[in-house]
């Protein structure tokens, strides 16, 4: 070997050595900060002849398992959506409160079964009426608040969408530059390895809003799309937009009809034209975004449906009251059947008849209900809560002789049943006579008593905001959604707290009457009901039946067992994503041991080198004093 060969070879040694050094030190200070990955050289043998002559640089490397990091995105994803779930569904426990503390609606409603007792022990008493008013108010405004904190959390999840989709648009925007950025330079330098990993890191935050994945060209260039197949950022980055809806409240409530939607939808623009609804096509199905809008439409508006529920259900069993029909006179022989009085009859109120097909040897229960928006006809079976029932509902605007039209249209030729007016509000309802093809067995009206003197135990203790609750149906929705927010006690009872006992004024109810009291806490206590599937308890086939609080204790039951188990899936998928992330360290993290282990040889490496170099020149000075 010439000695301008030993010179060359020992020179470029001392490059890589002080290029490893740069990088040694660039790992150690880069010990701690979040998404650096180990940095090493990429060293290749110089060839002259037949023989290596000299080390060369070819790129630097970065320490990643590829595998283990992709694996890392998609557990941060779902630990992203457990973390937040479980969050929210801890804070809507605070909102129901503690069941053995006072100011929660269990605890309301037992204080109102308790002042209601109390007032059929003294029905005379002053002071015992006002306390049954004053527990109704109570209970009332412990279901306002309640809704209130609900709605709360649905605004917070409609917030965190918008924030979260803030941070996506900066991260995609990012992305492109740096895939635009190696494009160009086509290198695998340090500041190369530096841009993978500032691109890692937005990656990382998409990784925690939604489910992606990415694939990488020969570029080292990345696309990334939804794990539904929607490309979210190439060399160019769509854009995300949200269209938040500012207050919430039970009636705003998400429906991929963009007509009938009234809470912000998450929607994507491509670079090129064209967009995409990401929510009414379910593309984005993990990560934060996936939870805020999973607990924003669907977890959060079961819990109000919850609550709704119990304020109709108290409403209803404390107002409505059940007629049965009389039977039709015998001028209508050989017809049979049944006049119903419709009178004081209010929307959403049902009218009942049962009919027996003697053909198929079926029994059908069938509820006419009055509607005054016919835009929502017809109805579907679940209008009642009544599995059984088939529901008709009738537009109640044009009279009685509308009605009986609708009714004989619609029933006539299928059912064999015949309707007319004979006066008044009367309704009548006939069997086929003598073809004995059906008989009527059975009718009533359930109608809502407005009236506090109506002579009757009823009352219209509570109200839909000062309104009678009549369950009325209208194509803005069901006047039970967001009943709870709206209910209120009777302002007449609360003037005249008299009438929780007082039920008629001609002739006026005796004193110590306690008929009404009675009523109200058997109803309250005793009294078992229907409950709607849409609060997530029961089914359409089976749904709920129970008592007020037997219902109150399930919504509770069930929402505390789901903040558990939300809880312990967060703290599952917290497990699994720091078990992955060590491993992930001890991959591509800095190990500072290592590094100053690495220094030592690197640094004997220069030494030697550079004794090459001083010997190289001394024989050079030698050969140059010889001449």
């Amino acid at each position: 070997m010439s000695l301008g060969q030993a010179l060359a070879t020992a020179m470029s040694g001392l490059r890589v050595t002080q290029a490893s050094l740069a990088l040694v030190s660039s790992n150690v200070a880069n010990a701690e900060s979040p998404g650096y990955a180990r940095k090493t050289l990429n060293q290749i043998t110089g060839v002259t002849g037949d023989f290596g002559s000299s080390v060369r640089i070819n790129g630097v490397n970065r320490e990643l398992d590829q595998y283990l990091q992709t694996q890392i995105r998609t557990e941060t994803s779902g630990a992203s959506y457990a973390q937040v779930r479980s969050t929210y569904l801890a804070n809507l426990q605070s909102v129901y409160g503690n069941p053995d503390s006072a100011g929660t609606i269990e605890d309301a409603f037992n204080k109102l079964t308790t002042a209601v007792q109390g007032l059929s022990t003294s029905p005379d008493s002053a002071s015992a009426r006002i306390g049954v008013v004053n527990a109704a108010q109570a209970l009332a405004q412990q279901l306002n608040a309640t809704t209130q904190g609900i709605q709360n959390l649905r605004a917070n999840a409609e917030t965190g969408i918008n924030d979260s989709i803030n941070v996506a648009n900066n991260a995609l925007k990012q992305i492109a530059l740096i895939n635009n950025q190696l494009q160009n330079n086509g290198r695998t330098d340090a500041a190369t390895a530096s841009l993978l990993d500032q691109r890692d890191q937005y990656i990382d935050q998409m990784s925690q809003l939604m489910d992606i994945r990415v694939v990488t060209n020969n570029l080292n260039q990345v696309t990334l799309f939804t794990n539904s197949g929607v490309q979210l950022v190439g060399t160019e980055a769509a854009q995300l937009s949200f269209n938040p809806q500012g207050t919430m409240t039970p009636n705003t409530l998400y429906d991929p009809n963009p007509l009938k939607n009234n809470v912000g939808t998450i929607t994507i623009d491509f670079p090129h034209g064209g967009s995409y609804d990401l929510v009414a096509t379910n593309a984005i199905r993990s990560g934060k975004l996936a939870a805020y809008l999973e607990l924003r439409d669907n977890s959060l508006v079961k819990a109000q449906a919850q609550i709704d529920q119990f304020a109709a259900s108290m409403s209803s069993a404390l107002s409505d009251q059940t007629t049965t029909a009389v039977a039709a006179p015998a001028s209508a022989l050989p017809q049979a059947g049944f006049d119903l009085d419709l009178t004081g009859l209010q929307t959403g109120n049902v009218a009942h008849i049962t009919y027996k097909d003697n053909i198929t040897g079926l029994t059908h229960n069938l509820s006419i209900m009055r509607v005054d928006d016919p835009s929502i006809l017809p109805l579907s079976n679940n209008a009642t809560l009544d599995p059984k029932d088939e529901v008709l509902g009738i537009d109640f605007s044009g009279g009685m002789a509308s009605v009986v039209t609708q009714l004989n249209a619609a029933l006539g030729a299928s059912a064999s049943l015949q309707f007319s007016n004979p006066s008044g509000s009367t309704l009548r309802v006939l069997d086929d006579g003598a073809t004995n093809r059906v008989d009527v067995t059975a009718a009533s009206v359930t109608r809502t008593v407005s009236s506090l003197t109506s002579g009757s135990a009823q009352l219209p203790l509570f109200t839909d905001g000062g309104v009678a609750y009549t369950g009325a149906l209208t194509a803005t929705g069901a006047q039970q959604t967001g009943l709870a927010g709206r209910i209120s006690v009777n302002g007449a009872l609360i003037g005249d707290p008299s009438r929780t006992i007082v039920y008629s004024t001609s002739p006026l109810t005796a004193a110590g009457d306690t008929e009404r009291s009675d009523f109200i806490l058997n109803q309250l206590m005793t009294g078992s009901y229907r409950y709607s599937p849409e609060s997530g308890i029961g089914t359409t086939g089976t749904p709920f039946t129970g008592t007020l609080l037997n219902f109150v204790r399930q919504v509770i039951s069930m929402q505390g067992e789901a903040a558990s188990s939300a809880a312990l899936l967060a703290d599952g998928q917290e497990v699994v994503l720091n078990t992955l992330q060590n491993k992930m360290n001890a991959t591509s993290g800095v190990n500072i041991d290592d590094e100053m282990a690495h220094l030592l040889a690197l640094q004997n490496s220069y030494s030697a080198n550079a004794r090459v170099m001083s010997t190289v020149k001394d024989m050079y000075d030698v050969l140059i004093a010889a001449m």
